[in-house]
C-alpha cells in the first residue's frame, strides 16, 4: 500500500471463505455489497451486513469470514488519515461512499497518486467520517468454559438448552454460571442467545434466506415468533428492513 487510501473487491463462490487472525497497521472498512461478513475481535464477534460497513481500527487482530456468493469491498485507510473510531462499530454506508469505494477499488494500482485520485480521496474521507454507527455485534468471551457454549451454540444456533442445563454441563450453579455469563458479555443467557440469533439472521436473509428459513434454523415454533423478537431488536419487522435498507442504498 503506497497510498493514503486504497480499496480492493472481493467476491466469494459457492463456499465460505474465511481469513485467519491477522492485523495490519490500517484502519480497515469492510463494505458488503451482496451477502454478509462477519469479524471476530478481542471479546466480540461484529457483522457487517448488506448494504453497510464494519470500520475495524489498524493494529486490531481479527478475522473475518464471507458468506457463499458474496461481494464486498475493502477500504484501508492509513493511522492519522482521518479520525476514526479507535474501537471496531458497524457503520451505515451512503450512496455516494459506496460508489467512491468501489470505483476506487476498480482503479489500476499506478493510478493511485494521481491528482484526480487524490481528490477523490478526499472526497471519500470526508464521507467516512460523517457515516453513522450501528449496533450488530454480539459479545463473546476466550474464557474455556464459555468458549464451549458459544461455539456449541454457533454451530446449532436452535439448540434450546436452559441456562440451568448449560450450568449443570459446565459445572456450576445457575446462578453461578448466570453471574458469570454477565460479567464476560454484559448479556444474561436469554438476551446473549437472542443477540447470537439476531445476528445470524442477519447475516442469512443479507445472503437470500427467505423469513420462514430463518425462524425455522433458528428453532422458532412459528414464524410469527421470530418475527416479533427480530421487530423487538431492530424496531421494525425483518421485510421491512430489508427493504429499507434497499431504499437507502438507491437513494
Amino acid at each position: 500500500m503506497d497510498a493514503t487510501i486504497a480499496a480492493v473487491q472481493i467476491r466469494t463462490q459457492h463456499v465460505v471463505e474465511e481469513l485467519a487472525t491477522h492485523r495490519h497497521r490500517q484502519g480497515q472498512l469492510v463494505m458488503v455489497l451482496h451477502g454478509a461478513v462477519t469479524c471476530e475481535v478481542q471479546g466480540a464477534l461484529w457483522m457487517a451486513p448488506t448494504h453497510g460497513g464494519l470500520w475495524i481500527p489498524g493494529g486490531v487482530p481479527h478475522s473475518n469470514q464471507m458468506t457463499a456468493n458474496g461481494n464486498a469491498c475493502f477500504l484501508f485507510v492509513e493511522d492519522g488519515a482521518v479520525q476514526m473510531p479507535t474501537t471496531c462499530c458497524a457503520l451505515a454506508i451512503s450512496p455516494l461512499l459506496r460508489e467512491l469505494v468501489i470505483h476506487l477499488a476498480t482503479l489500476p494500482t499506478r493510478t493511485q497518486r494521481n491528482p484526480e485520485t487524490v481528490r477523490l480521496h478526499a472526497v471519500l474521507l470526508d464521507q467516512l467520517v460523517r457515516m453513522p454507527t450501528e449496533t450488530m455485534h454480539l459479545p463473546v468471551s476466550d474464557e474455556p468454559r464459555l468458549r464451549r457454549l458459544i461455539d456449541a451454540l454457533m454451530r446449532d444456533p436452535s439448540d434450546r438448552t436452559t441456562a440451568s442445563q448449560w450450568a449443570s454441563r459446565l459445572a456450576m450453579s445457575e446462578r453461578t454460571f448466570n453471574r458469570f455469563l454477565q460479567s464476560e458479555t454484559g448479556l444474561t443467557f436469554g438476551r446473549w442467545r437472542q443477540r447470537l440469533h439476531l445476528v445470524l439472521a442477519l447475516q442469512w436473509m443479507a445472503s437470500g434466506a427467505s423469513v420462514q428459513q430463518a425462524a425455522d434454523r433458528l428453532g422458532y415454533e412459528t414464524v410469527t415468533a421470530f418475527i416479533v423478537m427480530f421487530k423487538k431488536s431492530m424496531g421494525t419487522p425483518p421485510a421491512r428492513y430489508f427493504s429499507e435498507r434497499r431504499s437507502r442504498r438507491g437513494a
